[in-house]
C-alpha cells in the first residue's frame, strides 16, 4: 500500500491511496481511497507509516476504528469452500439463497447454532463476523434461512449425484453406517421413539444414514424416521447407488448389525455387480466352532486366515484374533461381572436385613432385572429367587464359553480373492471407522446436528443435509491442515510399517512426537480443529476511518501469526491486509 500524486491539469494534484498486486504474473493496481481532502500533514504522517516510519504528532487519534468483525476463521472456511467448487455444485447460477445456504454451511462449521441465532450472526446489524459480508447478503433473518433450507432440500438428489460423480468410481468401495440423534418435540412426523444411541430416556429421535468414500468423505445422507431399523435402511442405500449414482460394480462396506443374513438374500444378491463386506455376529462365529468349521489352534502362529462353512456357500470368510482386543474384553467383562456382583449382593442384604426386609418373588425379581438390565451380563449368572430369599452365583461355563472367543471376529464378504486379497478386505471392514468419526463431528465435537427443533420433515431433511455439507468442508480442510493439527499427518508411514492389519492402528513417530511436544515439525504450536479456527477469529477486520470530515473509510486486516500464516499457506488462501 502507498500514497500516490496524480497530476490534474491546471487543478490541484489528486492524491490517492493506492495496492500493488499480482494478477496472472502481472502487477496490478488498485485504488483504495481518494486522499485529495486530506491535510497535508495527515497525508505525509500516513505516508510514513506506510514506509515503515513513525509520526509523533497526532499518530493516536489520526484514526478511528468504526468496526472490528473476526474474519480469518471465515476466510478459511469460505476459501476452502469455494476451492471445492461447492457453490457450482449448489447452483450454477447464482442466487441469494444459494449465499444463504452457503453462509449457513460455514457457519456450521464456524459456530453452530440455532437457525435464529445464525440469522443474528448474519444480519449486518448484529453480525458475529465478516461471514454475511464475504458472502454479500445485508439483512437477515431467520424466515430467510427456512426458505433457503427447502430451496436446498429440493436440490439434495443433484447435489449428491454430483458429489458421487466427483468421489466415486466403478468398482469403488462404499461404507455405510447409520446412526440416530435425539429430537426435541413431538410434531415432526420423523420423530419416532426407538433405540436411542444418546442415551436420551423418552426423548423421540430420527435416523439418518451416512454414505461415505473409503477416506471418510460423506456423498450422501438420507433421514429416516426415528423407530426405523439400522438394517431396513440398506435397500434405500443400494438403490441410490445403482439408479441415481449409475454405479454398475461397487463393493458396499457395512457392520454386522447393517448387513444381516435377511438383507444379503433381499437386497443384495439379486443385484448384479453389487458386493459387500460385513461381519459375523457372535452366536454365528460360536456356531462355526461348535461345527469344527473354526480351529481355535489356527490363532497359535497366526492372526488371520481364510476359512469355508457349509452355511455360507459361494462367499468368503476371514477369521482374525487381535489380542490386545481379546485383553481389553476379557477386562470389560471382569468389570462388568464386579460390577454386577455389588448391586446384587446388596439385594442379598435387603432380603436379609431384621427390619423390613425385602420379600416377595415379583418385587425381588424387579430389582434383580434392574440391575442385570443395567450391566447387560446376566446371562453370565444363575438366579434363584424365592420368596424370603434370594441367591446368585456366576455361571463360569457360560463365561468361559464367552472367554474363549475374546478379540476374535469374522469378516464375511462377497468380495473374490483375485479382487480384494484377505488383508485388504479385513483393512476395508475396519475402514468404517472414518464414517464413525464422521458421526462424532457431526454429533458432538464439531457441527452439532443435535438438539433438533425443526417440526416439519422437510426442514429436518435439509438441516441434517447441511450438516453433512459442513462435514464435506471440514474433511477437506482437515486434510490440509493436518501438519498443523494433532492429527497424524503420516499415516500412510505408520501403515506400512504395521506387521499385520489385524493388529491395532499406530500413530507415527511424528505425531507422537507432535503429541508430546504439543508443536510440529517446524516448531509451531500444535492446535487442534477447533482451537485452529479460534486462533484465526483473532485476524480481524477493522474498518477504518481517519479523523477528518467526510472521510472515507477503509478495511485494514490485523497482521498474521507464524501459525495462521501457515495455516492460510497449507490451505492454498492468500489473505489481504487492506481490502
Amino acid at each position: 500500500m502507498y500514497i500516490t500524486s496524480v497530476p490534474n491539469r491546471g487543478s490541484p494534484p489528486c492524491i490517492l491511496l493506492r495496492e500493488s498486486y499480482r494478477q496472472g504474473g502481472k502487477v496490478c493496481k488498485r485504488t483504495l481511497a481518494n486522499l485529495s481532502k486530506w491535510p497535508h500533514g495527515v497525508v505525509e504522517g500516513l505516508r510514513a507509516l506506510l514506509k515503515g516510519g513513525v509520526v509523533v504528532e497526532q499518530v493516536e487519534n489520526a484514526f478511528e476504528v468504526v468496526r472490528s468483525l473476526p474474519h480469518g476463521h471465515v476466510l478459511a472456511v469460505l476459501g476452502t469452500l469455494r476451492k471445492l467448487g461447492l457453490e457450482a455444485l449448489l447452483d450454477r447460477k447464482g442466487s441469494r439463497k444459494r449465499d444463504l445456504v452457503v453462509a449457513m454451511i460455514a457457519a456450521r462449521i464456524l459456530d453452530p447454532r440455532s437457525k435464529l441465532a445464525t440469522a443474528r450472526g448474519l444480519d449486518q446489524e448484529t453480525a458475529f463476523s465478516s461471514l454475511a459480508e464475504q458472502c454479500g447478503l445485508g439483512s437477515v433473518d431467520e424466515e430467510d434461512l427456512y426458505e433457503a433450507m427447502d430451496w436446498l432440500v429440493e436440490r439434495q438428489g443433484a447435489i449428491e449425484n454430483a458429489l458421487a460423480k466427483r468421489h466415486l468410481k466403478d468398482g469403488t468401495l462404499v461404507l455405510y453406517d447409520v446412526t440416530s440423534t435425539y429430537f426435541e418435540g413431538r410434531t415432526c412426523p420423523l420423530a419416532k421413539l426407538g433405540h436411542n444411541r444418546d442415551k436420551k430416556k423418552g426423548k423421540l429421535q430420527i435416523v439418518f444414514g451416512l454414505l461415505c468414500d473409503t477416506g471418510g468423505r460423506p456423498v450422501a445422507v438420507e433421514v429416516f424416521g426415528g423407530n426405523t431399523g439400522d438394517a431396513s435402511t440398506l435397500g434405500n442405500q443400494v438403490r441410490k447407488i445403482r439408479e441415481r449414482f449409475g454405479l454398475k460394480r461397487v463393493v458396499l462396506v457395512g457392520d454386522r448389525g447393517m448387513i444381516t443374513q435377511a438383507r444379503i438374500g433381499q437386497d443384495l444378491q439379486s443385484v448384479e455387480g453389487l458386493d459387500w463386506i460385513t461381519a459375523l455376529r457372535a452366536p454365528a462365529i460360536r456356531g462355526l466352532v461348535e461345527r469344527g468349521e473354526l480351529q481355535l489352534s489356527l490363532f497359535d502362529e497366526q492372526n488371520l486366515a481364510e476359512i469355508a462353512s457349509q452355511e455360507y456357500p459361494g462367499e468368503r470368510l476371514i477369521v482374525c484374533r487381535n489380542p490386545l482386543l481379546a485383553k481389553e474384553r476379557s477386562r470389560k467383562r471382569e468389570d462388568l461381572l464386579a460390577a454386577t456382583e455389588a448391586e446384587l449382593e446388596k439385594i442379598v442384604k435387603a432380603t436379609q436385613r431384621s427390619r423390613r426386609p425385602l420379600r416377595g418373588e415379583a418385587e425381588i425379581g424387579l430389582r434383580v432385572g434392574k440391575v442385570l438390565n443395567r450391566y447387560k451380563v446376566g446371562k453370565h449368572f444363575q438366579i434363584d429367587i424365592e420368596e424370603s430369599r434370594f441367591h446368585y452365583e456366576r455361571n463360569t461355563g457360560k463365561i468361559e464359553e464367552e472367554a474363549a472367543l475374546d478379540g476374535i471376529y469374522v469378516i464375511r464378504t462377497s468380495v473374490e480373492q483375485e479382487v480384494l486379497s484377505a488383508e485388504k478386505t479385513v483393512g476395508a471392514y475396519k475402514g468404517l471407522a472414518v464414517a464413525e468419526r464422521a458421526f462424532r463431528c457431526l454429533k458432538t465435537v464439531d457441527l452439532k446436528v443435535r438438539p433438533i427443533h425443526h417440526r416439519l420433515e422437510e426442514r429436518v431433511r435439509a438441516h441434517v443435509f447441511l450438516c453433512m455439507l459442513a462435514y464435506y468442508v471440514e474433511w477437506h480442510m482437515r486434510q490440509a491442515l493436518a501438519p498443523i493439527l494433532f492429527e497424524d499427518d503420516a499415516k500412510d508411514v505408520a501403515r506400512e510399517a504395521r506387521r499385520c492389519v489385524v493388529a491395532p492402528a499406530q500413530r507415527s513417530d511424528r505425531a507422537v512426537r507432535k503429541a508430546a511436544t504439543k508443536r510440529t515439525e517446524e516448531d509451531l504450536p500444535a492446535h487442534s480443529f477447533q482451537t485452529l479456527l479460534q486462533d484465526l477469529a483473532t485476524v480481524v477486520k477493522n474498518r477504518m476511518r481517519p479523523t477528518i470530515p467526510d472521510a472515507p473509510t477503509f478495511d485494514k486486516v490485523t497482521e498474521l501469526t507464524p501459525v495462521q500464516l501457515r495455516a492460510f499457506q497449507l490451505l492454498g488462501i492468500r489473505v489481504r491486509c487492506t481490502q
